[in-house]
């Protein structure tokens, strides 16, 4: 079986392999746009093997029949009703195939491209299977976004999709491998698969918000999302129409500073008039340049921030956005319209208007600007300590070093109160480098415990975070213990 899993394989002959693998055997329920994903095992043939039922619920009240009514028919909830309904259906009726076989259940609800071409074609899939006979279910499910503008092309990249989830879940065993296997055959400019999560007895090790990680890396999607308890998101769902507050950082470890730009930026973000309390979202953002300066991702170290980031409550955003302004840009179509705000160091800032940073870009900063300064855009900007005076360094400094040919434009975004100083920062943190705090953990230094928040220094020590160890004692001639830092 080692050569099966060298070569990629075409969706002709992954649905021509599970229809000749005789332990698999399942249903298959689609609604809406998803209906090919059946037909590709039918088409190659040898469909007896692997189809005991498809189904197709494409009107709402024979969809609510089976699976009972609810809200929106495109969903994650929906999708999981039909996985319940139908994956019970399986031992029920063939009882006498338990012993030799390995069920699955495969289900999809999809919008697809409609008529006028004004939506953006979207939907679930899942996947609940056995890995052995007589054992208890695991569960796949992802959420996809349709970019071909022609609702036949989407049918046929979804009918792809499904194979290859359906491929990977019964004849592949790591989760890094069914994830990579998704795009077989496809694009990222034909399909984005945004959310990945896969959970059940053969699974209890997998992380994943390290399968988040491994959606961005790999190109599947420009953003991925967890909570503070490290359950995945799918950003369209968990954004939609909500006042989003964004703090990009490496948190390498977080800080007391980092704390404090969020919540004096809270603070701020609530008392604009625009923006509704119950409605807001904080976001913890890590982009993978931040995660790999040097081209490569160190898996622990982003699973030490995450835990770090998760042990405050935070929400994570995991990004390939290098630039603020197609991140704006990606939050605004989310958003709709709904007051987002970003947290920059004052540092940060200096980037965002050096021109040279747009060489690449037709419009060069004035177009940039457009998107990271558009509708319902502010800048939240936190002070530094000037090095040479000890002040403090806010956007009116900041004003006076811009070059002539950019004064201008500054003073337009200040005018139009785009950008604010962030007001009530604790400036007795202002010193603390993250970086600086790392080389004490790693160098068992003593003392950088007075630079973090408690949770964030009982994470490190309990979880033994970034290379944590306890700093090394000695036996003094009074036989008490002293603490020898280690450099």
């Amino acid at each position: 079986m080692e050569e099966l899993f060298q070569k990629k394989l075409s969706t002709q002959e992954k649905a021509l392999r599970i229809n000749l693998t005789k332990a698999v055997y399942g249903s298959f329920a689609e609604i809406g746009a998803g209906q090919e994903v059946a037909a590709n095992f039918f088409k190659v043939g040898g469909a007896s093997g692997t189809i005991a039922k498809t189904i197709s619920a494409y009107d709402m009240k024979f969809s609510d029949a089976i699976y009972g009514s609810g809200g929106r028919y495109v969903s994650e909830d929906r999708l999981k009703r039909m996985l319940d309904h139908e994956y019970a259906l399986l031992p029920e009726r063939l009882s006498h195939r338990i012993e030799q076989t390995r069920f699955f259940a495969f289900a999809d609800t999809v919008e697809a491209l409609n008529f006028e071409r004004t939506n953006q074609g979207q939907g679930w899939m899942g996947v609940r299977f056995q890995s052995n006979p007589c054992c208890e279910p695991n569960e796949c499910v992802i959420h996809v976004k349709m970019f071909d503008t022609d609702s036949l092309q989407q049918q046929y990249a979804l009918g792809v999709l499904g194979v290859n989830m359906i491929y990977g879940c019964m004849l592949l065993h790591d989760p890094g491998q069914i994830l990579s296997s998704l795009m077989d055959g496809l694009t990222s400019r034909r399909i984005e698969i945004d959310m990945f999560r896969i959970s059940g007895p053969d699974f209890k090790k997998v992380d994943n918000r390290l399968m988040a990680l491994k959606l961005v890396k790999n190109g599947f999607t420009k953003a991925a999302m967890f909570g503070p308890d490290g359950t995945v998101m799918q950003p369209s769902e968990a954004l939609y129409k909500k006042n989003v507050l964004v703090l990009r950082g490496r948190f390498r470890p977080v800080t007391h500073v980092n704390v404090d730009m969020l919540l004096t930026s809270l603070r701020h973000f609530k008392k604009e008039p625009d923006v509704e309390r119950a409605n807001i979202v904080v976001l913890t953002e890590l982009t993978l340049n931040d995660l790999s300066p040097d081209g490569k991702i160190d898996e622990t170290d982003f699973l030490h921030r995450a835990d770090i980031i998760c042990s405050l409550g935070q929400t994570v955003l995991v990004s390939n956005y290098f630039e603020y302004y197609r991140l704006v840009d990606y939050l605004s179509k989310i958003t709709k319209g709904k007051k987002t705000a970003i947290i920059m160091g004052i540092y940060a800032l200096q980037k965002v208007f050096e021109e040279k940073t747009y060489d690449n870009i037709r419009g060069g900063i004035l177009e940039s600007f457009a998107s990271l300064f558009g509708n319902n855009i502010k800048l939240y900007i936190y002070p530094a300590l000037n090095n040479v005076s000890n002040s403090l360094f806010t956007l009116k400094d900041f004003e006076d070093q811009l070059p002539l040919n950019l004064k201008n434009l500054f003073r337009y975004l200040m005018d139009n109160q785009k950008m604010e100083d962030i007001k009530g920062a604790n400036t007795n943190n202002l010193h603390i480098i993250s970086d600086n705090v790392l080389a004490m953990i790693r160098n068992r230094e003593s003392g950088w415990e007075k630079f973090v928040p408690h949770k964030v220094e009982e994470a490190i020590k309990d979880q033994k975070l970034f290379d944590y160890e306890p700093p090394i004692e000695i036996q003094s001639s009074s036989n008490s213990k002293l603490p020898i830092d280690v450099g």
